[in-house]
């Protein structure tokens, strides 16, 4: 039985129309090759901060044709609590036991929902909403990061800032000086990460 081409022309545009939509935004694993984690705040004395460069982050993104993000499927990050160091190792040690870093010993991120808007010079806002689990304790956070593909995809920098209260953690700020020189509750997590294509 003859069959007119013209029949097949609707299957055969729905078949290129699916085959570009999949190429055009293809899903790209992610993983950090490096990481710069600061944490600031504020005490009786002076301001301090503790840094880290240790930490896991992975993420599935949507990429088009252009290397331009459209979407985030998932992110997930994790960093070892005793990973953080500041210039006084009294500091620190006092800093691990308020993070409960011996019982507990990672900080970490897990996204629930994912939101992304097109940003100026190809980046990205992206606004991921997840469970920020900090010694032990996890709570809903929300995360604004801006995410930066670079050349051809292969890396993508993501870079953003949050402000942490340590009593929402059930976390008693640090003490130093047999409790003479006491930290403020509040905190800024800053960051900067560079994922890589895997």
């Amino acid at each position: 039985m003859y069959t007119h081409s013209s029949s097949r022309k609707p299957i055969l545009l729905l078949m290129i129309s699916t085959f570009l939509l999949f190429t055009a935004n293809a899903q790209t694993r992610y993983t950090s090759a490096a990481v710069d984690l600061t944490i600031n705040g504020t005490s009786t004395l002076h301001d301090w901060s503790m840094t880290s460069v240790r930490a896991q982050c992975e993420a599935l993104f949507d990429l088009n044709s252009a290397g331009q993000i459209t979407g985030v499927r998932s992110v997930s990050f994790s960093t070892p609590a005793n990973a953080l160091k500041s210039d006084h190792t009294a500091m620190d040690n006092n800093a691990y036991k308020a993070l409960k870093a011996e019982k507990d010993p990672f900080i970490s991120f897990t996204a629930t929902s994912i939101n992304v808007t097109p940003a100026a010079g190809g980046a990205a806002t992206v606004t991921v909403t997840g469970k920020l689990t900090i010694a032990g304790m996890t709570r809903d956070a929300q995360i604004v990061t801006l995410c930066q593909p670079g050349s051809a995809g292969n890396t993508i920098t993501v870079t953003g800032k949050e402000n942490i209260s340590m009593k929402d953690f059930s976390m008693a700020p640090p003490t130093f000086m047999l409790g003479t020189i006491k930290t403020g509750n509040d905190v800024t997590l800053s960051f900067k990460l560079t994922l890589k294509r895997s």
